[in-house]
């Protein structure tokens, strides 16, 4: 629709897991080299999570395509099913005959195959996507196919990709096996913001032209104030962004732009679950100018007060991110043998306090400017208000470490 309008070979923010628009995060690049070095060195089990929409399909197809090429693969992405499908599923993948086989039949013509493979000297992986459905029973024989194996080698390399809450189900104390058998074990975390404008560009160049929008620095905050440096999402509202522009007839992209179209799409309550109360990573409200007529030191007092609780409201956010993401390091450290869990319990409850503390805090602000917004419409301005005086720093630092 508006590619020839803005010089573009092809969409550059569609949907599909394309590995040849797959941008390399900081996190991604982590991600694949752990992935790379897991098949390389035949490690038996690796674990990739991430948010819904992080980029985890895209990095595998990527992988797929650079590393697996003369490998044997088994791809299961229907994960709600039970021991017997699970395991007709992998041997139908790998090109075995299945019907009317019990498991017992099923595991050893697996087995006689895995054999043969490594005989050929070809890989044998095997990818289990959506693996956060799977129960603690299923994922226990996930495990046992791993002791499918010579006195040198693993018969199988098994990849578990899955959302955040698999870390969860791993945690639990009758996986501690299959826990110790993940040797790669890696997170794609969001984009930062300055991420999210990289990201962006290199979107824009892979579709065919760099330079096909202009977008100001309050546009890019607002994306990736709203997408959450989530891939997918930033894809999404682009996407919109680019139709609009090409409505317009315009290239340059400001942010109150993205905050009308946020508004226009429901962003919020469409893509995030709202009905939770809390307000973790939060989007900003989009800034409000004040009427024409009011003028005077009293309305510009008004509005310098608008501006300052706004970007409170904006830095509360990201203080949120912050403790957000400190949350699931914490989370994925908590099970590992290595570390003092006596310590990183101790750090979880500030963490917890510090977050109840936030958001608390963020309520406040987001009362109090709602409350300066409406002033603005009434007809008899306010009386000035003395600007609200900047936090002092240091405060997070002591109190997360108690100096």
């Amino acid at each position: 629709m508006y590619t020839s309008f803005f010089g573009l070979r092809e969409k550059p923010f569609d949907l599909l897991p394309n590995p040849d628009f797959l941008y390399l995060s900081r996190a991604h690049k982590r991600a694949l080299t752990y992935l790379t070095h897991g098949i390389r060195e035949r490690t038996g089990f690796i674990l990739l999570t991430g948010e819904v929409g992080s980029g985890k399909t895209t990095l595998i197809r990527n992988m797929i395509r650079s590393q697996l090429r003369d490998s044997v693969l088994a791809k299961v992405f229907n994960t709600r099913v039970d021991s017997l499908q699970l395991l007709m599923q992998i041997n139908g993948d790998f090109g075995l005959e299945t019907d009317g086989k019990d498991k017992s039949t099923l595991l050893r013509e697996l087995n006689d195959f895995l054999i043969e493979q490594y005989a050929r000297r070809r890989q044998s992986v095997l990818i289990i996507d959506e693996a956060q459905n799977l129960s603690a029973e299923i994922l226990e024989e996930v495990r046992m196919l791993s002791n499918l194996e010579t006195d040198r080698d693993k018969l199988l390399q098994i990849i578990l990709v899955g959302q955040p809450e698999l870390r969860d189900i791993l945690s639990a104390p009758g996986l501690m096996q299959l826990r110790q058998r993940i040797q790669i074990n890696c997170h794609l975390q969001p984009l930062s913001a300055a991420e999210v404008r990289e990201y962006i560009s290199f979107r824009l160049e892979k579709g065919g032209n760099r330079n096909a929008l202009t977008f100001s620095d309050d546009a890019v905050e607002a994306i990736a104030a709203y997408s959450r440096g989530i891939p997918r999402l930033i894809n999404i509202l682009c996407d919109y962004i680019m139709i609009d522009a090409y409505s317009a007839q315009t290239r340059d992209i400001d942010g109150s732009t993205v905050h009308e179209l946020a508004t226009d799409l429901s962003f919020e309550s469409q893509y995030w679950d709202s009905g939770t109360g809390k307000a973790d990573n939060a989007a900003p409200a989009p800034p409000v100018a004040g009427p024409a007529e009011a003028g005077g030191k009293a309305s510009d007092t008004c509005q310098s007060n608008v501006e300052i609780l706004t970007h409170a409201v904006s830095g509360q956010a990201k203080i949120l991110s912050v403790i957000g993401s400190l949350n699931k390091r914490l989370e994925s450290l908590e099970y590992m043998p290595v570390w003092d869990h006596a310590a990183l319990v101790e750090m979880r409850e500030r963490m917890d306090r510090l977050e109840l503390q936030s958001e608390a805090m963020g309520r406040e602000l987001w009362v109090a400017l709602r409350q300066l917004r409406s002033d603005f419409i009434v007809k008899d301005l306010p009386k000035p208000v003395e600007p609200i005086p900047p936090r002092k720093k240091g405060g997070l630092w002591k109190f997360l470490w108690g100096e």
